[in-house]
């Protein structure tokens, strides 16, 4: 199956349509990478923190092996969590995470989050009184470890996670290596035009995590709306003969945003990357656009406020 793609700035197509595996627990997620794959998933979005790598390098090289497909296929992202944002320690995490994918090479490596916590111990360091502990790592050091790593051959594109404008600013002004992606949360409900401007304008490509409003969020809190619930989309859907999480997924893809879906039901992986086959009008288009609610779930201000690069405050 041809899958469409975005082109990076570094060169690389990047496949619209990708598996993501954030809270796929161990046990699920390696049936969920092969069932992805066989439905013709070429893109799996991976991360230090997910703590389901090794499973995935299991899966990948069962895959691999059998000759379902091959390395050179597939685009595999992971992230540098944020007790690794010095630069010895970036540079360390790389070499964990291609051990842990039984990987030669990452596709794309970003930086997850913009904020530093205190090095060399739990991934969520907290004191005595639960408050977290931070450190004063500049995540440009990291980016820096991660372009020494580009130039090793262990990575063949950088990107960024959940950081401002003004952050990608700074690490556009103090690189060498132009970021080539920015992943976020963004759906229906969080739009963010302005982004979506931004990152046009400096030839970043964005990858919406969260794309069906992850109702499973465990930053969710009640009175938020449930996407998949949305009526409108409903009747958009039942026009095109399609589910609301396809359109809701078609209409991101259609902008060239990369979309991630997490599953691990196979019915549900299937449908997630049945989204090219079909098109919104504009009309359609611009009724979702009227949806948005600048609805963010993933806001971590309840935990990181507090830390200097936290990333909706500066």
């Amino acid at each position: 199956m041809v899958q469409i793609s975005a082109k990076l700035s570094s060169g690389y197509e990047f496949p619209l349509v990708g598996l993501g595996t954030w809270q796929s627990k161990p046990g699920e997620v390696a049936q969920a990478v092969k069932d992805a794959v066989l439905a013709g998933y070429r893109h799996i979005d991976c991360a230090h923190i997910y703590g389901n790598q090794k499973e995935i390098g299991e899966s990948l090289e069962t895959l691999f092996a059998a000759g379902v497909v091959k390395r050179e296929e597939l685009f595999i992202t992971s992230k540098i969590w944020n007790t690794f944002h010095s630069y010895e320690a970036a540079k360390e995490l790389v070499e964990i995470m291609l051990k842990d994918l039984r990987l030669e090479y990452l596709d794309l490596c970003l930086i997850h989050w913009p904020m530093g916590y205190k090095e060399g111990g739990d991934v969520f360091p907290r004191d005595d009184n639960g408050i977290m502990q931070y450190s004063d790592a500049d995540y440009i050091d990291t980016w820096k470890a991660m372009e020494e790593k580009v130039a090793e051959g262990k990575i063949k594109s950088i990107g960024l996670s959940n950081f401002s404008e003004k952050q990608i600013d700074r690490v556009i002004a103090n690189g060498t290596i132009k970021p080539a992606a920015l992943q976020v949360e963004m759906n229906v409900y969080l739009q963010q035009p302005e982004l979506v401007k931004y990152c046009k304008n400096h030839e970043i490509v964005i990858t919406a995590y969260s794309p069906l409003g992850n109702a499973t969020s465990p930053m969710r809190k009640e009175h938020h709306p449930l996407l998949l619930d949305d009526e409108a989309l409903k009747e958009i859907a039942q026009a095109h003969k399609k589910s609301v999480a396809q359109v809701a997924i078609r209409f991101l893809v259609q902008q060239g945003i990369v979309a991630i879906p997490k599953s691990t039901k196979e019915h549900r992986i299937r449908e997630n990357f049945d989204v090219l086959d079909f098109s919104l009008n504009e009309e359609e288009m611009e009724k979702i656009r009227s949806l948005d609610k600048r609805l963010r779930i993933s806001d971590l201000s309840f935990r990181d406020a507090g830390h200097p690069h936290f990333p909706w405050t500066n």
